[in-house]
């Protein structure tokens, strides 16, 4: 099988989530998404602690493992995904298992910051939105869909978020092939990416 990994990068609540469920909802069982979220290391620590936590640092993820998982996808080898508990703020002990498809997106804040994982990439996209937008994004999913309160949401995001994406993030743009205003709601962005991907599936690339 010839896959190809696509890159989904850009900061917290830029539209990066929002870009791949249109993609995985178009394409369905012919598209792999995987979440370097997912990727998070387990913690020993208490609660107290991992709520403190920076988790917006490279060195959060095991991007190794991902890496490693990647390659192991394009040979055509089936993989244990971990899964991530965002209100245990820590790796749970369950994996869900993932098969290999003709297309692999990958989605995360820092997956252009790691040059082994953003040289596998085929395609490389960056999702940029308005600093505003992005933190009343977050502040609204992470109250609503984590359990997290407003405070610790904006106290978050003052002393890692922001520091940690005008260090990591907003940098690794340089690296993308494409840049993609709004995410998921630019929809001639949105209409180019299916095309290259269409034409993966179908073999005329």
């Amino acid at each position: 099988m010839n896959t190809i990994l696509i890159g989904i990068a850009g900061g917290t609540g830029s539209g990066k989530t929002t870009l791949t469920k249109h993609l995985k909802k178009r394409f369905g069982d012919d598209i792999t998404v995987i979440g370097h979220d997912s990727y998070y290391k387990r913690q020993d620590r208490p609660f107290e602690e991992r709520c403190r936590q920076n988790y917006d640092h490279p060195d959060a993820f095991d991007t190794d493992l991902l890496v490693e998982h990647l390659k192991a996808l394009k040979r055509g080898e089936t993989i244990q995904c971990p899964v991530y508990s965002y209100v245990e703020h820590n790796r749970t002990d369950q994996t869900v298992e993932i098969k290999p498809t003709k297309v692999i997106l990958v989605e995360g804040i820092l997956i252009f910051a790691s040059r082994e994982l953003r040289d596998m990439l085929d395609i490389k996209i960056f999702v940029e939105t308005d600093a505003d937008v992005r933190i009343l994004r977050r502040c609204l999913r992470d109250v609503e869909e984590r359990g997290r309160t407003l405070e610790s949401v904006v106290t978050q995001y003052l002393t890692t978020v922001k520091p940690m994406h005008e260090q990591y993030v907003e940098p690794s743009r340089k690296y993308a092939d494409i840049v993609v205003l709004e995410g998921g709601h630019n929809l001639v962005a949105l209409d180019m990416i299916v095309q290259r991907i269409e034409n993966h599936i179908r073999g005329n690339d």
